[in-house]
C-alpha cells in the first residue's frame, strides 16, 4: 500500500514540476479537468462493471444507506466543529466543507482501485452519488452562508452530469447482471478510463504549483482540520458503521472514501461565489500531501 501511494504521489510531483515548468497550468488544466470529469472518469466507472466479473449487486443498497448515514453525521460535524478549530468567523465555512468532503472523484477512485481492485471503482461510484448531492447542497451552504443558498439551486443539475449518469447506468448493468457487453465497447471504455488516474494526479500537482510558499507551511487551524479529515473522522465513521451492523467490506470501502484529502470542489465553489480561497486552498494542499502517508496507515491498522 505504501508503494501504491508513493507511486500516486510521484505522479503528483511530476504534475507539480510540469506546472512550474509551464507544461501544465491555466487553460490547459481547466480543459484537462473537463476531459477527466466528463469523459475519462465516466469511462472508468462504466468499465468497472466490464472487467469480466460483475461487482456484487447486493452491495448497492447497503452502500447507499451507509453513505446517507455518513453524510448526515458529517453534516452535523461540519456545522458545529469549525468554530472550535479557528478564531476567524470567515474561515468556518471552508473548514466545515473540508471536514465533510473528500476528493472522491480525483483521488478516491484510483486509491480504491489500488486497494480493492478495479471493479471496486463501482462501489466508490455508488458512494459518490450521495457525496455529489451533498457537495452541491450542504457544501454550497457552508461556502456561501445560509442566506445565499437560493443562488445555488441550479447546481443540482450536477445530479444529471456525465459522471452521475455513468454511475446510474453502471448500477443498472450490475443490478440486471448484464455480463455480455461486447469487447468492442468494453475495451475502448477501459482504455479511456485508464487515463483518469494519471491525468487527475497531474492536475492536482499542477494546481499545487500555483500556491505561494506560505500555503505549503499551513497553520494551527489547517493542521487541526487535517487531523480530523484524515484520521479522527474516518476512524470514528469506521467504528460507528461497524456498530450499526454493516458488512466489513462495505465499511472498509466507505472508510477509505471518507479518508480522502479535501475535495477540490471547495476551491471551485469559493471562486464561483467570490469567497476567500486561502483557507480551503491551504487545507486542500496539506491534506493531499499528508494523505500519502495517512491512507496507508489507515489501511494497515484498521482495514
Amino acid at each position: 500500500m505504501f508503494v501504491v501511494m508513493m507511486t500516486l504521489f510521484a505522479i503528483v510531483l511530476v504534475g507539480y514540476g510540469a506546472g512550474k515548468l509551464g507544461y501544465l497550468g491555466g487553460d490547459f488544466d481547466r480543459q484537462l479537468s473537463r476531459l477527466v470529469i466528463n469523459m475519462t472518469c465516466p469511462a472508468l466507472i462504466l468499465s468497472s462493471a466490464m472487467t469480466g466479473e460483475l461487482p456484487d449487486r447486493e452491495y448497492i443498497l447497503p452502500l447507499l444507506l451507509i453513505s446517507v448515514i455518513t453524510y448526515a453525521v458529517l453534516t452535523g460535524i461540519a456545522f458545529l466543529l469549525p468554530r472550535y478549530l479557528t478564531k476567524k468567523k470567515d474561515d468556518e465555512g471552508a473548514i466545515g466543507f473540508a471536514l465533510m468532503f473528500g476528493n472522491v472523484g480525483f483521488m478516491g477512485y484510483p486509491v480504491v482501485a489500488s486497494i480493492f481492485g478495479h471493479e471496486a471503482v463501482f462501489y466508490a461510484a455508488v458512494l459518490n452519488v450521495v457525496n455529489t448531492f451533498a457537495v452541491f447542497t450542504v457544501g454550497t451552504i457552508l461556502i456561501t452562508g445560509k442566506n445565499e443558498v437560493e443562488e445555488s439551486r441550479f447546481e443540482k443539475k450536477v445530479l444529471y452530469s456525465t459522471p452521475m449518469l455513468a454511475c446510474y447506468l453502471t448500477m443498472l448493468i450490475v443490478a440486471l447482471r448484464i455480463d455480455n457487453i461486447p469487447e468492442a465497447i468494453s475495451a475502448p471504455l477501459t482504455m479511456i478510463g485508464n487515463i483518469t488516474v494519471p491525468a487527475a494526479l497531474l492536475i492536482i500537482g499542477s494546481s499545487m504549483s500555483n500556491l505561494p510558499i506560505k500555503s505549503l507551511l499551513g497553520n494551527t487551524s489547517v493542521y487541526a482540520t487535517t487531523l480530523f479529515r484524515l484520521a479522527i473522522l474516518p476512524i470514528g465513521i469506521y467504528y460507528l458503521c461497524t456498530l450499526l451492523g454493516f458488512s466489513q467490506f462495505v465499511v472498509n470501502i466507505n472508510t477509505v472514501v471518507i479518508a480522502m484529502p479535501v475535495a477540490t470542489y471547495g476551491t471551485i465553489l469559493c471562486l464561483k461565489y467570490g469567497k476567500d480561497t486561502t483557507m480551503i486552498t491551504e487545507v486542500t494542499f496539506i491534506t493531499t500531501l499528508i494523505s500519502m502517508v495517512s491512507i496507508p496507515l489507515l489501511v494497515l491498522f484498521f482495514l
